[in-house]
């Protein structure tokens, strides 16, 4: 028999989001009234808008007809929307000949594994998005274990607490390694200011690093002092790959359509482009986005598809407004319950001091009937939070809120 690959067989027992979801569904068949709501996995919930709604249908349309069908697109993306996602997004500070059109950032975060391979050292924010650990486990990158407790073996944890501003101790960087950062960050929803980039870059390039900068949330970013791209931060464009999104801006989780950004000036220890090795991967195992997706994206950089872009995001922060001021009222503020985020991006971020996550996600889940995230399902870091994600209808967040507001805590 072929034995089983050992790297994953390191992993931890479940993903995060499939335990929050076995969890529901328990309590859902114990309690058969329940109305559950869900402010919990980050998926997007309002439909998709008018003029990115006419994108997608215009293109169904053409590939209906002998003139208009296209078949497989070039694996890189649409010519006319990596240059359309430079001026627009990018404001030309990158390429179009860097901008590689995928399936999703999540999608491009895993397949950069592949680029770097097992024997690359790995860094990660704690708590950070799992996918960055899990991917890193499953090929054996660092020479990463399954490690009882706080995390695994091989992979260096940069704590991004409360005290320290959500931002790690950049002495914990290590050379020659890749550093999955993440602003506005998921979970926390702290986004880091210009000179905080500034002094990560800065560190990367003296320990011949790279960044993989995930902003799949920079659409939400509000305060014009805050960068939206790596690439605003001179010297990254020698340490740095950014991923990006439509998922979470313009609601293409289930469309999917995403995309990365790899400088020519970005080099491996031989001097060769990471750029010539990233489309060699792209162009073997990936064969393009879909056609229709990508019609749908080139929409939304329009300045109709912008502007209903801002309209959604906006909507989302009032909802993460709604779920703040809830978690700041007086039962949770005799608990000593932090709040954090919420404000620039799309998460809010709870510390409630002395208790375990998932066992506030479970009293949450069964005095409320609202589901959540636990924090200690991104890192050791994310012990005692909780993570409140704004995609949900109005009303349904309304009622959470209101639900929320009753808890006893003491």
């Amino acid at each position: 028999m072929i034995q089983r690959n050992p790297h994953i067989a390191n992993l931890a027992s479940g993903y995060l989001f499939p335990e929050i979801s076995k969890r529901r569904a328990a309590f859902a068949k114990e309690n058969p009234g329940a109305k559950i709501i869900s402010l919990g996995i980050g998926n997007t919930t309002e439909p998709l808008t008018p003029h990115v709604q006419a994108g997608l249908a215009g293109e169904v349309s053409r590939l209906g007809t002998k003139e208009g069908y296209s078949g497989y697109g070039d694996e890189t993306g649409l010519t006319e929307l990596r240059a359309k996602i430079a001026s627009v997004l990018y404001g030309g500070i990158v390429a179009p000949e860097e901008v590689f059109i995928s399936d999703g950032a999540k999608c491009d975060i895993g397949r950069l594994q592949y680029l770097f391979g097992e024997r690359v050292a790995v860094a990660v924010q704690d708590p950070a998005y799992p996918v960055y650990v899990d991917g890193s486990v499953m090929i054996g990158a660092a020479g990463a274990a399954k490690r009882d407790g706080s995390g695994y073996e091989g992979i260096v944890y940069m704590p991004c607490t409360a005290e320290n501003g959500f931002f790690p101790d950049l002495s914990l960087v290590p050379a020659n390694a890749l550093v999955y950062f993440c602003s506005p960050n998921n979970p926390t929803g702290a986004v880091a200011t210009k000179a905080q980039l500034e002094a990560l870059v800065k560190k990367a390039n003296e320990k011949g690093s790279i960044i993989v900068f995930d902003s799949a949330y920079s659409a939400f970013i509000r305060d014009p002092a805050l960068p939206k791209s790596i690439f605003e931060i001179e010297g990254a464009r020698t340490c740095a790959i950014e991923i990006n999104s439509f998922s979470k801006p313009i609601g293409f989780t289930g469309v999917r359509l995403g995309w990365s950004i790899v400088p020519k000036e970005l080099l491996f220890a031989d001097g060769t482009p990471v750029m010539k090795d990233w489309t060699r991967l792209m162009t073997t195992i990936f064969n393009g986005a879909s056609n229709i997706a990508q019609r749908g994206g080139l929409a939304s950089l329009d300045e109709t598809g912008l502007a209903e872009t801002r309209a959604l995001t906006d909507y989302y922060l009032g909802n993460a407004k709604l779920i703040a001021d809830a978690l700041a009222g007086p039962n949770f503020a005799r608990a000593g319950v932090e709040i954090f985020g919420g404000d620039n991006a799309p998460y809010v971020w709870a510390r409630f001091p002395g208790r375990k996550s998932w066992d506030i996600f479970d009293r949450i889940l069964r005095e409320c009937h609202v589901v959540c995230t636990p924090g200690a399902g991104f890192g050791p870091a994310g012990e005692s939070f909780i993570r409140f994600s704004s995609f949900g209808h109005r009303e349904q967040v309304e009622e959470a809120c209101a639900r929320l507001a009753k808890l006893q805590l003491g």
